[in-house]
């Protein structure tokens, strides 16, 4: 019960006590106290921790359930034909396992598997060695006002969006890949039958190659951005110490710098592969989306997951039984295994690296 204060009256004397807010007083009072305890940031804390995973399981479990009965219909075939038939207007609904879909339809996404892991591949190989050498040339060779300046292009490069990239690729750069780099690889590869993914006919720059090295552009700022700041966080004494041991600035930077951050290294890769694995508007416009056939060499037209799923999703949502949506779903939630699985193993690689003893190489 709140305390109560005495108000004088007209004539001098005692009146009508007046409530006093003893119980606000004591809400703020502990308040304060849980600020200064540090009860609140935990709470904070906590909560944000946990949001991330609350959401990822929440993305997740709504996938599977949108994905149930298309995994009831389509079974293990759906890792491996090569054909996409949503069906056509002219198709009845049938039923399969109490499942209402189209006729005719048959879903395999061996190609858009294939090409999401050809295509990011083919960006990790070319793009991690550059953004390598381009953080370890921004640190360790340029000027400082020159290297903040080259700093802020790198940044500006990784906030162009996904699809003026893509336009740039499907107009520009895949035309030129294929006219004037693409003939002289194919002509000039060795008969060799394993070598043979690398010859034949070079298309028009839709495609394996272009869509690689395309996304191959898109990461290298992501990769050498956080490169560059690992790398100046290595302290200056180790590679002061092994130049003065004889060995040569690209010895010293194999052997000390990027042991020294190298499962911050590994972080940064598994970062532009993600960006690699889940690309699609990009991708889309330069991968010629072929959606029932491995491509036949590295030129070939092909498509990924995330490029068929942008590509279908408007006409499986006209289908009429939903069925082709949950198809769509199910593909997603394959993508969404990959990332993770992509993901849980470089963690694991990350921790092997982190618990080495020493940051450092062999030796000369």
């Amino acid at each position: 019960m709140a305390a109560t204060a005495p108000v004088a009256g007209p004539d001098g004397g005692a009146g009508s006590p007046l409530p006093r807010p003893v119980g606000a007083a004591r809400v703020r009072a502990a308040l304060s106290a849980a600020v200064r305890r540090g009860v609140i940031l935990r709470w904070l804390g906590g909560t944000g921790a946990v949001i991330p995973v609350l959401a990822l399981a929440f993305i997740l479990v709504v996938l599977l359930i949108q994905a149930i009965p298309a995994i009831q219909v389509n079974g293990l075939d759906f890792f491996t034909k090569s054909v996409w038939n949503p069906g056509s207007f002219n198709s009845t609904i049938v039923s399969t396992d109490g499942v209402k879909h189209l006729s005719g339809i048959q879903f395999g996404v061996l190609p858009e598997i294939v090409g999401t892991l050809a295509t990011s591949a083919i960006a990790l190989i070319v793009g991690v060695p550059i953004s390598i050498g381009a953080a370890l040339f921004i640190v360790e060779r340029l000027h400082r006002r020159l290297a903040a300046g080259v700093g802020i292009f790198l940044e500006l490069l990784a906030g162009i969006p996904s699809v003026v990239v893509g336009l740039w690729g499907a107009l520009t750069f895949g035309p030129i890949i294929a006219r004037d780099i693409t003939p002289v690889i194919a002509r000039n590869m060795p008969d060799v039958p394993v070598l043979d993914f690398f010859r034949g006919a070079t298309g028009s720059g839709a495609g394996m190659l272009t869509s690689g090295l395309v996304l191959a552009i898109m990461i290298i700022p992501i990769v050498a951005a956080t490169a560059r700041d690992l790398i100046r966080q290595v302290p200056i004494l180790p590679r002061e110490g092994a130049i003065a041991l004889g060995m040569s600035d690209a010895q010293t930077a194999r052997k000390v710098t990027l042991p020294w951050v190298s499962s911050g290294i590994i972080g940064a890769v598994v970062l532009g592969l993600g960006r690699a694995l889940g690309e699609t508007m990009a991708v889309a416009m330069c991968c010629g989306v072929t959606l029932n056939a491995v491509a036949s060499n590295l030129y070939g037209t092909m498509t990924t997951i995330a490029a068929t799923i942008v590509t279908q999703l408007d006409g499986a949502l006209g289908d009429g039984t939903g069925f082709n949506v949950r198809a769509i779903a199910e593909l997603a939630l394959v993508l969404m295994v990959i990332t993770l699985a992509v993901n849980v193993a470089a963690r694991l690689l990350v921790r092997k690296v982190s618990g080495t003893a020493l940051p450092v190489g062999r030796g000369v």
